[in-house]
């Protein structure tokens, strides 16, 4: 019996896992950062992990042992993640949870106007349409699984993306894209959920928080206080693992977003009205500007 001929009562109950003890993640982006944590916090909860990544992440696999399969797959293509989920499958058996995690951003904090095309477009093209990709190809396991779906998007889905547009743009089309899906999945026994990070100490927020620069600035001068305190991937991935046991439709780590989620609509009024009438940001904003178009004209650019 499938989760779709299981679930055709009026109200659906949908428990939490258990346990995630012999159920199988599918996990992309798992060679660094918050994937890698991940996988470790899930393996140790008992889970088969899927470990994809553009390279296969051998070395994590060896760490973690005979419950993981490492796998080379790129999230842009849809050829590549349904083989992944295959052999996922062949490994495994199913798949009970999607987390799709991979993710990229600029090389450093840059403007719109400076951004060069090919960086802004990779940018969407891995952070939103490899969410995209990833779902749809482990979809139809995940519902026969009666399972659950992980998207990361990012506090960037409520918070103004100045200086890094193209993957806020991407993180709150991510969290609409979870949000729909959560919905979709009413009914059916599988459930999805959308994960916030916030500033996360793994090697895609270095570009910004680098000492005296004026991106650093920037990044403290909107996040005042504990907001800019940055925490560990493994503090982070326990708050996932609690998160996709629980089915919960959101995941906000730290939980000090979490008001400032909740009052996103008069937040974002304040914070760029704030913007429009700071000189001193503006400034910054121009710094960041010129910073950006001086590395583009470098002739090692392109190495």
């Amino acid at each position: 019996m499938d989760a779709r001929t299981r679930t055709t009562t009026m109200e659906i109950d949908m428990p939490a896992f258990p346990t995630l003890d012999g159920r199988t993640v599918f996990l992309t982006g798992a060679a660094s950062g918050i994937g890698a944590a991940a996988a470790r916090t899930l393996v140790a909860a008992g889970a088969n992990v899927a470990l994809v990544d553009l390279r296969a992440p051998e070395a994590l696999a060896a760490e973690l042992g005979p419950r993981t399969l490492a796998l080379a797959g790129d999230v842009t293509s849809s050829d590549d993640m349904n083989a992944a989920v295959a052999r996922t499958l062949d490994a495994f058996g199913a798949i009970d949870v999607c987390f799709a995690n991979a993710g990229i951003a600029a090389a450093q904090p840059t403007t719109i106007l400076a951004s060069p095309v090919d960086e802004f477009e990779r940018i969407l093209e891995v952070d939103l349409l490899g969410v995209w990709r990833t779902v749809r190809a482990c979809l139809p396991h995940v519902v026969d699984a009666g399972g659950h779906v992980l998207v990361t998007a990012s506090i960037y889905a409520f918070f103004n993306g100045v200086a890094n547009a193209p993957y806020a743009m991407s993180k709150a089309a991510v969290e609409a894209f979870g949000r729909a899906l959560r919905a979709e999945l009413a009914g059916t026994g599988a459930t999805a959920g959308v994960l916030y990070p916030g500033w996360i100490a793994t090697p895609i927020i270095e570009a910004s928080h680098r000492a005296g620069t004026p991106a650093n600035e920037l990044v403290e001068l909107a996040n005042p206080g504990p907001l800019g305190r940055t925490i560990t991937p493994e503090r982070l991935a326990q708050d996932i693992v609690r998160g996709i046991t629980a089915r919960r439709a959101r995941i906000v780590s730290p939980r000090r977003w979490v008001p400032l989620m909740v009052a996103r609509g008069p937040f974002g009024m304040v914070m760029d009205a704030v913007i429009d009438r700071t000189g001193r940001i503006q400034n910054l904003i121009r710094q960041v500007e010129d910073e950006a178009r001086a590395l583009l004209t470098r002739p090692d650019r392109s190495q």
